[in-house]
Order: structure tokens, then C-alpha cells, then sequence
């Protein structure tokens, strides 16, 4: 009991958090710059455990957190004074000199050291990175906004799917999604929870498109981007690739042989047992949101 109520507050704190973070670029850019650079130093911290395993955690936490705000810049408006031709330089000369190192390093095994390096910024620095491309968008007259609802949504449709997965699963779960890597998974919460966010999906998609006949008081957060077929689209893109993130990172802790990855969160483990589903979704969302935009 004590653990259920530990885990509800720090649920209600980390959902709160994120929520309100999307009500201003800056604050959505200083906590996710802060969830990148601890979960870039918690996923170093536990690779380094491994044998022959030396990755330099400090540098490629900065480089991630760089990186980080080096898309922020390139996508937005927020800062001013540097090219947006240049802003990338710095994090690139930073993962040459990474590569170079291991050549004076002498370590054991530095092929692992380079591969765990490189997994450290595609793994997890690009996909939260890339929360800035959903955050903001180019309006009707090509001025780059502030967008609240995309980049939240895909959160939402992440919360949902977990806590519909998880309601139907315990119900009616039968048969195992995919039982090597998690075995609590289940085709029926799978199924349940994908209706759950297609039906958030839809009543999202149902307000976004009313503010387009309402202009006069359109709200700042809804504004008739996608239709509802697009948002049940974007809805099930979500829900497909955080479980193969959720997949993903349960095949990386298996692998280590740990069962959280770390305790930052009381009731919820580590960044990375909390971010896993998005390090995937959020890319996806991206691919999606532009393939619609060829079309």
C-alpha cells in the first residue's frame, strides 16, 4: 500500500510537470534539456558497468544536452545572434573528438566504447530532441509558434496507453504480446489500450476542428492542425511505436540484467524506465506529421 501511494504522487508530480511545461517554450526546453542530460547520465552510468566498457559520461551527457538546445534553436525563435548554419558545429566536432579519443584512450575494447557512445546520442538525444520539431511549427503566414497540443498530445496518448494497457491486461490479458522480453504484456491490454488513446485521439481531433468554425475565440492550444482521421492516425503511430520503445528498452535492461534502470523516481524507477516509450514515439510522431505534409 505504502508503495501504490508512493508511486501515485510521484505520478501526479511527473505528469504535472510535464503538462505544465508545454504552457511556455521555456520551460518545456529547461526540463527536457534537464530529462535529457539525466537520462543520457543515468543510461552511461549503467553501460559502464559492463565489462571492458569505458564511456566517457560526462561529455556525451553535455553533447546530448547541446544538442538539445542546438535543435531548439534551429526550430525556433527563441534565441537570436548565431546561424542557423553553425549552431550544429560544436556538437560535431564534440563526437570527432569523441571517436579520436579511443585512439589514445588504450582501452580494452574501444569498438564497444564507440558503439555505446554513439547508441547514448541516437538513442536518447535525438528522440528528445526532436520534441522541438513538434513544438514548433511554422503558422499560415511562415512565423514560427509555439505549439502546445502536438508535442503534448503524443504524451498523452503515451499515459493513455500505458494505463489502458495496463486496466484491460489485468482483466482480460490472455495472451503474451511478447513474452522473451516482457512478460506481462499482453495482446488483449495492447488492443485495449490502442482503443483508449483512439478514442482521447478522436475527442481531440473533435476540439481541434471546432476552434477552426469558432476563429473568433480559438483557443491558443487547439487550432485545426490535423483532421480527426489524422489525429487517429498520429494517435495509433503513437501507440505502436512507444510499445516497441517500452519493448526496446525492456531488451536493454534484460540484456544488463537489472530491473530498473535506476531509482530517481520513487514507485517509477529511471528516466529511462519513464522515457522509453517516448525515445521511439516521438520520432515517429515527426515521420508521420511530415509524410502527411507530401501529401
Amino acid at each position: 500500500m505504502k508503495n501504490f501511494i508512493i508511486r501515485t504522487i510521484t505520478g501526479i508530480i511527473f505528469v504535472a510537470a510535464i503538462v505544465a511545461s508545454f504552457l511556455r517554450p521555456e520551460a518545456m526546453v529547461l526540463l527536457f534539456s534537464i530529462i535529457t542530460g539525466m537520462t543520457i547520465w543515468e543510461f552511461t552510468g549503467l553501460v559502464n558497468e559492463r565489462e571492458h566498457v569505458t564511456v566517457n559520461r560526462f561529455i556525451c551527457t553535455v553533447a546530448g544536452v547541446y544538442f538539445f538546445y542546438a535543435m531548439t534553436y534551429f526550430c525556433s525563435d527563441l534565441y537570436a545572434g548565431v546561424a542557423k548554419s553553425v549552431v550544429f558545429i560544436p556538437y560535431l566536432v564534440t563526437i570527432v573528438y569523441l571517436l579520436i579519443a579511443e585512439l589514445y584512450l588504450k582501452q580494452d575494447d574501444p569498438v564497444q566504447d564507440w558503439a555505446y557512445t554513439m547508441l547514448s546520442q541516437m538513442y536518447i538525444a535525438l528522440p528528445l530532441s526532436l520534441l522541438n520539431v513538434l513544438a514548433f511549427t511554422a503558422n499560415s503566414s511562415g512565423m514560427v509558434a509555439f505549439n502546445t497540443l502536438l508535442p503534448l498530445s503524443v504524451f498523452i496518448f503515451l499515459w493513455v496507453n500505458d494505463t489502458g494497457a495496463y486496466c484491460v491486461g489485468s482483466l482480460l490479458g490472455r495472451h503474451k504480446l511478447f513474452p522473451r522480453i516482457s512478460p506481462g504484456k499482453s495482446w488483449e491490454g495492447s488492443i485495449g489500450g490502442a482503443i483508449f488513446v483512439l478514442a482521447v485521439a478522436y475527442g481531440i481531433g473533435w476540439l481541434d476542428n471546432m476552434e477552426i468554425a469558432d476563429a473568433e475565440h480559438a483557443s491558443p492550444i487547439f487550432a485545426g492542425m490535423l483532421s480527426i482521421p489524422e489525429w487517429l492516425g498520429l494517435g495509433l503511430v503513437v501507440v505502436i511505436f512507444g510499445t516497441w520503445g517500452d519493448l526496446v528498452e525492456s531488451l536493454f535492461k534484460r540484456t544488463l540484467g537489472i530491473k530498473d534502470s535506476g531509482s530517481i523516481l520513487p514507485g517509477h524507477g529511471g528516466m529511462l524506465d519513464r522515457f522509453d516509450s517516448s525515445l521511439l514515439a516521438i520520432p515517429a510522431a515527426v515521420i508521420y506529421l511530415y509524410t502527411l505534409s507530401l501529401f
